[in-house]
């Protein structure tokens, strides 16, 4: 059995989820894919594919499968143009991962001039507040904002994000100014926490190179970037954010910037991968664009 072959066969298969319009498009006898798919599934130990009269569906092992033959036929047709130069040899899947507010403000309005320039390139961006496991999920990189914990993975630091405090015009009206941080006992903080039900720390302030935080008032912690910042926006606290994703509210006075004095830490800004012995040109291409990329927004 050709191996490389079968892949092949077996994702065609799983794209059309038929054997017939499979081996139609491919010139091949049914008989003949159903039967390479079939000594695939044995010489792998498990099935594949689910088989009804009417259609043909992945089994979860199939899945899996099925995402791993993509990257892999990608690799190889990679392989192929290895010593080209040409953009348009480069081909194949990209996964990667970054939080919202950076792919909103700083990566989307320039990865169209990446993907015209590598049209072969397929890209699948995913972006919350969930850490997605890189490896398990599969991604090629991802993005992180903050301080890591160890993960076995490789960082590339990128840069560090200036945080802001602010609050809203109606907040700031109906409670007033704080001018100094025995203010903030009287003030209300949005909080925010990966995992509800864990204690706010409160206020964070940078003095001498580390973290000190103040206690606040504030009745409500949210667990998503987008509902904290809107939450500022709606009159219900104080917030500590990176100034790139504030900078439309700022300069349009939805927000305005409190305390410049006393601002959190910058935010470390890092981009992760596994630790592969040799990442995929595609991959490699994207890391180097998406570091230069982010590199004009960040301190």
């Amino acid at each position: 059995m050709d191996k490389i072959q079968a892949m092949q066969l077996f994702i065609r298969v799983a794209e059309l989820e038929s054997f017939t319009r499979a081996a139609d498009t491919l010139g091949l006898p049914k008989g003949s894919v159903s039967r390479q798919i079939q000594a695939l599934e044995s010489a792998l130990g498990t099935r594949l594919l689910y088989r009804t009269t009417r259609r043909v569906q992945l089994t979860q092992d199939g899945m899996v499968y099925y995402e791993r033959c993509r990257d892999l036929l990608a690799n190889l047709d990679e392989l192929d143009g290895l010593f080209l130069h040409d953009p348009s040899t480069i081909s194949g899947r990209l996964r990667v991962d970054m939080p919202v507010s950076l792919a909103r403000n700083l990566v989307l309005n320039k990865l169209p001039a990446f993907l015209q320039q590598y049209p072969g390139i397929e890209l699948e961006l995913s972006s919350s507040d969930r850490l997605v496991d890189v490896v398990r999920e599969g991604f090629d990189c991802v993005v992180r904002v903050g301080h890591l914990k160890d993960s076995g993975l490789v960082a590339r630091p990128v840069g560090r994000l200036t945080q802001v405090n602010c609050a809203s015009p109606d907040y700031l009206a109906r409670f007033g100014y704080p001018d100094s941080l025995e203010d903030l006992a009287s003030h209300a903080v949005v909080h925010y926490a990966v995992n509800l039900g864990t204690r706010p720390q409160g206020f964070e302030v940078w003095e001498d190179k580390s973290a000190r935080w103040i206690k606040t008032g504030g009745v409500i912690t949210v667990n998503s970037t987008e509902t904290y910042q809107a939450a500022c926006l709606a009159g219900l606290g104080i917030i500590q954010a990176p100034r790139i994703g504030l900078k439309e509210h700022l300069k349009s006075k939805k927000l305005i910037e409190i305390l410049p004095q006393y601002r959190a830490a910058p935010l470390p800004v890092s981009l992760l991968y596994p630790h592969r012995r040799n990442l995929s040109r595609r991959v490699h291409l994207f890391m180097e664009w998406l570091t230069g990329a982010m590199k004009s927004y960040v301190d």
